[in-house]
């Protein structure tokens, strides 16, 4: 397998992590952040945020190392800790799964580019090992397990859609997310566009208050709870559920297809005409075979570079590499499963990064 291995940290320490809660839109350690972030090395980029993309950045920040010796420092501490690390500005740039909300936006204060990164999947992952069919699973099914309606595997709306599977009586067991996240959005952004009593409440958003379940931190985090807990059900990108052999559900999607998620489906849901902003949603897609548990990833960067004793070389470093991941580095995208931009997305990201300035004048020439 091409796959990078990803490791899983020890369950208990995971259990202990997810049962202290989530740290709101933080996400991280303040003291270790702020260490981070007075890293004075002009050759090291500085970021953090979305565990959905970390597979991918790995890759193209190693590569990005070895083509220009420009490193990157990336921390993968999910969206919403990446989000306020770049309001507190200690590092270069975030990256999240969903753009910047009109709270987040506020505190910011300034202009904020989103820069369209790739775009990957969000697959239910769940721990089942006596069934060896791949199950099927429904926007009902799914929201009415999360909403805690469903709590036997051998439910008759399971069984409806898995005519055939040897469905275990034993409890549902729902795994989310401990803290703000980007892969959150995009999984309660789709069950709020499917599901009207989930649109209701708990609705949608980077951190919610979910019906049931217990969190793990970041999509590792989660993919180790699911793996170590027999009737588990919950929500990972892609990337780690391949890289870790763990089974995932096919999807019906708004034609009423059921879809296994793959780099080709996440790119048939991702073909849509993009924003200038580059802010838009992919979920729950109208392409027949396209998977509806989709999303975009978004570098986050200050449109004026000039902040905070910031010099003109460091942000011209930063939007090359930016530049480089949108062109050069896409081609490692499938590779790690995940989807390349469009032709039109890679158009709409290039006129974003030739929006950036310093002292008011475009960075990129």
């Amino acid at each position: 397998m091409k796959h990078a291995t990803i490791g899983f940290l020890l369950f208990t320490v995971l259990y202990l992590t997810a049962c202290n809660g989530g740290k709101g839109q933080s996400g991280s350690d303040t003291s270790q952040m702020k260490s981070f972030g007075n890293n004075s090395n002009s050759n090291v980029l500085l970021g953090a945020g979305s565990t959905f993309v970390y597979p991918l950045f790995s890759k193209l920040f190693a590569e990005y190392a070895k083509e220009t010796h420009v490193m990157v420092n990336y921390q993968s501490i999910g969206s919403g800790g990446g989000i306020l690390q770049l309001t507190n500005k200690t590092i270069d740039f975030g990256d999240s799964d969903a753009p910047l909300n009109d709270e987040q936006a506020q505190k910011m204060g300034v202009p904020v580019l989103h820069i369209p990164m790739c775009a990957g999947a969000v697959v239910i992952s769940y721990n089942l090992p006596q069934v060896k069919s791949k199950l099927k699973l429904t926007p009902d099914v799914l929201a009415g397990m999360f909403l805690g309606k469903i709590t036997k595997w051998n439910d008759p709306q399971i069984a409806k859609v898995n005519p055939g599977a040897a469905l275990p009586a034993i409890p549902v067991f729902i795994i989310h997310r401990s803290e703000g996240s980007g892969t959150t959005n995009i999984f309660t952004t789709y069950l709020s566009k499917v599901n009207t009593d989930w649109a209701k409440s708990p609705g949608k958003g980077s951190a919610i208050n979910w019906p049931a379940g217990i969190g793990g931190k970041g999509n590792d985090g989660v993919a180790a709870l699911i793996k170590q807990t027999p009737g588990a059900v919950g929500y990972i990108e892609l990337a780690y559920a391949l890289q870790n052999q763990m089974a995932f559900a096919d999807m019906q999607n708004k034609s009423g297809n059921f879809i296994t998620p793959t780099v080709a489906s996440t790119t048939a849901a991702s073909n849509i005409d993009i924003p200038a902003d580059a802010k838009v949603s992919l979920s729950n897609t109208d392409a027949k075979d396209g998977y509806p548990i989709s999303g975009l990833t978004w570098a986050l960067i200050y449109k004026e570079q000039n902040y905070d004793g910031r010099n003109l070389m460091r942000a011209q470093k930063l939007l090359k590499m930016l530049w480089w991941n949108v062109h050069d580095g896409q081609k490692y995208c499938e590779g790690l499963d995940y989807a390349q931009l469009s032709p039109a997305a890679v158009t709409v990201a290039e006129n974003i990064l030739k929006s950036a300035t310093f002292d008011g004048k475009p960075i990129l020439q």
